[in-house]
């Protein structure tokens, strides 16, 4: 009998070190949705080492993850920072959705049944019934909120059928979470609750054309809030 080799179980002094990574990146992960670190603020290993009570390898660990996830920079010889309004990769992202979940749109649109009728709308009415903000959650939109929002934009692409965009559709949306956060912040005038309910409106009447376009435009008004002022506002 052939016996297949296996990796050696990870010792307790392993599984201690990836515990306690996870949970400071858990916890600047946080810190950095909630707005505690601003754009360009440094995050410096030795002395969120020293906060969090864990050694300086944890910490890079957790950073390193967190640059590999865009909410970090990682500086030559400088450490880790956070990113800056002004980083191309934003306008990157955006150009990427713009161009590839209209299209996807317009599958769902075409392709959706009377199911994914209902979903949208069952997702749409959670996200107006969840409260965008919350005093303990910092200036940011809360953790509910953003999950509530991400769901409604899943679910109006996930008529398509196709598990490859829905797939591209999750990594773009992940890689530009901060982003959202931050134009929330930026765009007072902005009133994002009436560009849902109109995507919402248009991909259950059927209309393609009109759904890509109010999307088109909904999500170019999320990235040029990161050119504009620095005014602060709440909406998204």
């Amino acid at each position: 009998m052939t016996v297949t080799p296996h990796s050696p179980a990870p010792s307790g002094t392993q599984k201690q070190k990836q515990m306690l990574s996870e949970q400071v990146y858990a916890h600047l992960r946080d810190a950095i949705m909630r707005g505690d670190f601003a754009p360009g603020d440094a995050l410096k290993p030795q002395d969120l080492a020293r906060a969090q009570g864990v050694s300086l390898a944890v910490t890079r660990e957790a950073l390193v993850r967190l640059a590999g996830e865009g909410l970090a920079d990682r500086l030559p010889n400088r450490g880790f920072t956070v990113p800056a309004y002004s980083d191309r990769r934003w306008q990157e992202i955006a150009e990427a959705r713009r161009t590839i979940e209209p299209v996807v749109l317009r599958m769902s649109v075409e392709r959706g049944d009377v199911d994914w009728e209902v979903r949208v709308r069952a997702a749409h009415h959670r996200l107006v019934r969840t409260p965008a903000y919350a005093p303990e959650e910092g200036e940011y939109y809360t953790s509910t909120w953003a999950e509530a929002h991400r769901v409604f934009h899943r679910t109006l692409l996930e008529g398509c059928g196709n598990l490859a965009l829905l797939e591209t559709f999750d990594r773009l949306w992940t890689a530009s979470e901060l982003t959202r956060r931050w134009s929330a912040q930026r765009n007072p005038g902005r009133d994002g609750a009436k560009e849902h309910r109109l995507l919402e409106e248009a991909a259950l009447a059927r209309d393609a054309d009109t759904a890509a376009e109010v999307l088109t435009r909904h999500l170019t008004m999320t990235a040029a809030a990161l050119t504009d002022g620095p005014d602060p506002g709440r909406t998204n």
